[in-house]
């Protein structure tokens, strides 16, 4: 198996998740929300964070809003729809069964752990 991989893939089936997350306290600038996942220790490129943007948008639950910029031409800002913030909903129910149920494996595993090292 390849750890790697598998960490990648991990990663990326949450990604759309933390970035609802992020959303939905304020609406954030592209580099703003690869900043905000940098400091949450889950790195992310533009090219992979931009075709998720789009997707999302897409799927009518994010919106932007066009700001301007004392650095230059106007910014793009995302922002959570009605409808992505009742999806955020769903998905904050689901990654807390997914948080148990791994939860529970990860402690049945250590406790055997404990059970072999108490009987060598």
């Amino acid at each position: 198996m390849n750890v790697d991989n598998v960490k990648s893939q991990m990663r990326k089936g949450m990604l759309e998740y933390c970035i609802m997350l992020l959303l939905n306290e304020k609406a954030y600038y592209t580099s703003d929300i690869i900043k905000k996942l940098q400091e949450a220790n889950l790195l992310v490129v533009e090219g992979t964070l931009y075709p998720l943007l789009t997707r999302l948008k897409n799927d009518g639950l994010l919106s932007y809003e066009w700001q301007e910029s004392q650095q230059g031409p106007p910014r793009k800002y995302y922002v959570l729809t009605e409808e992505g913030r009742d999806t955020l909903n769903h998905l904050d129910a689901a990654w807390t069964e997914l948080e148990n149920t791994v939860n529970k494996l990860k402690n049945r595993r250590l406790l055997i752990e404990e059970m072999n090292d108490k009987s060598s």
